[in-house]
């Protein structure tokens, strides 16, 4: 069978893919065109696909009723319709768990860069310009004692909230749902609501999945009720933020600064964050380990391989499919 990968990933997820299949990956290290998605995807059986795709109904068209699969290299999928697949039939299958820890460590990597002004005082040190210790160089906050908010508690949220344990940090979390009150105790954390979390937090650490009650939930308003010397972190997704808010925000100091892997307009960012020297802002790489990335290649891959076979995928987004 004919498999298309739209962007070059581990090799070992490829190599698996190849061993049973035709495969064709994207030659280019870029995102492709949406032309050149479209000329691409024709005849597939399965696509293995990135966040950075756009999977609808036009691309099922230009596919053709062939296609079996579309295995999704991401925890993830809002990128694809869902909904549109499984009318046609179409299995989706996403990545879980596999970035959990990963994620969670760049987020706390993310807290204390912000917090310690470490990619200033960086570019400070490269520049030529440090002459020596000085009382008042690059004085940023502790982390250690503060208060911890975290918005979304799942997977990764606990994994965040575990390593604040180390800290002596006091969690404050929301989720749509309470986490078992045995596991409140193993995180240290206390439920409370989405106005708590904002008001009395020293960091804010964003663990939400996108829909349209998360589309723009830290807002205007809401970064205005935030402590002056609080800082945003977001390694969810972009959207989750109002980006025009925290531009304002960031230059006018209702908060203290804002650590970013995931942007509302990805790969652009809105005008003026760029000149935010109170905000580090990375290109997407919460999962960029060598270990993380390999297995969601091999996971992704297992994916494609099991419905292309027949067998229901280890990780199914739309398992209804298989059933029918």
């Amino acid at each position: 069978m004919k498999v298309y990968i739209t962007r070059r990933i581990p090799e070992p997820g490829i190599e698996m893919i190849r061993k049973e299949h035709d495969v064709e990956v994207n030659p280019y290290d870029r995102v492709l065109t949406r032309e050149e998605l479209l000329q691409a995807v024709k005849g597939r059986d399965g696509i293995l696909c990135l966040l950075t795709d756009k999977i609808d109904a036009e691309v099922f068209d230009a596919a053709g009723p062939q296609l079996k699969v579309v295995s999704n290299y991401a925890v993830g999928y809002d990128n694809i319709d869902v909904d549109e697949a499984t009318k046609r039939g179409i299995v989706v299958t996403n990545t879980p768990g596999v970035l959990t820890e990963t994620t969670a460590d760049l987020a706390w990597a993310l807290i204390m860069s912000v917090a310690r002004r470490i990619v200033e005082a960086d570019k400070f040190t490269r520049a030529g310009k440090y002459e020596g210790w000085a009382p008042m160089l690059f004085l940023g906050q502790d982390v250690h004692g503060k208060t911890l908010g975290i918005v979304g508690m799942g997977r990764i949220g606990q994994a965040v909230a575990r390593r604040a344990k180390g800290f002596n940090m006091k969690v404050l979390y929301n989720d749509i749902r309470r986490i078992p009150e045995e596991l409140e105790k193993e995180l240290n954390a206390t439920f409370a609501s989405m106005d708590e979390v904002i008001e009395n937090s020293d960091f804010i650490s964003l663990h939400t999945y996108l829909s349209p009650e998360t589309y723009h939930l830290i807002n205007e308003e809401k970064l205005k009720r935030m402590k002056k010397t609080a800082y945003l972190i977001n390694t969810s997704r972009g959207p989750v933020i109002d980006e025009a808010a925290l531009v304002k925000a960031l230059k006018e100091g209702w908060i203290a600064g804002a650590g970013l892997d995931v942007y509302e307009f990805e790969p652009k960012l809105v005008p003026g964050l760029a000149e935010c020297e109170n905000a580090v802002l990375l290109p997407h790489i919460a999962s960029a380990s060598v270990e993380t990335r390999t297995k969601m290649a091999t996971m992704a891959a297992e994916n494609l391989l099991a419905v292309l076979a027949g067998r229901m995928p280890p990780n199914p987004v739309n398992p209804e499919v298989m059933k029918k």
